[in-house]
């Protein structure tokens, strides 16, 4: 059986959402590929087959050898929402996760990152609020990152909040 095959990417606003036949959830770990057997949240197995690894966000697009369009949704995943108080201690917690080289989302008032507990001590420790949830994970693609353009990942209000 040869299995419908997507090998063009398009970033959300740069395909025509309107031409969808379908879609396909995943967590960040799955968006971030090059190569893998996907199945459509209408049960259809596609293969991916992308030139190179690209960290796919909600909303992009995937078009298919037949000229068909899939819809990529973020799932949502466990996370930590990372705060503080003072703007400039938040930059300070930013610092010490990319020091890590921690895949880390970054918000105007917060950061997220994947729940870790030896890093969620040390980010208490410096006065951190953490906040577990399940929400959408799209971390920055860092400075050599083969994707070329930033996605901005809204806070999802139903986000399913577990205070700490």
């Amino acid at each position: 059986m040869v299995l419908p095959c997507a090998s063009i990417h398009r970033s959300s606003g740069c395909w025509p959402k309107h031409e969808a036949t379908g879609t396909v959830t995943l967590l960040f770990e799955e968006r971030h590929r090059r190569r893998i057997r996907l199945i459509t949240d209408q049960g259809e197995e596609v293969l991916l087959d992308l030139p190179k690894a690209i960290a796919m966000a909600d909303g992009d697009g995937l078009r298919l050898h037949d000229g068909r369009w899939l819809k990529i949704q973020a799932a949502a995943e466990p996370v930590v929402e990372v705060s503080h108080r003072d703007p400039e201690q938040l930059t300070r917690l930013a610092w010490h996760l990319g020091n890590r080289h921690l895949p880390t989302q970054i918000g105007r008032a917060a950061l997220r990152i994947r729940p870790d507990h030896v890093i969620e001590a040390m980010l208490e420790s410096l006065g951190a609020k953490l906040v577990k949830l399940r929400a959408v994970f799209q971390p920055e693609g860092g400075a050599y990152s083969s994707h070329g353009e930033r996605h901005h990942v809204h806070s999802d209000a139903s986000a399913h909040r577990h205070e700490r």
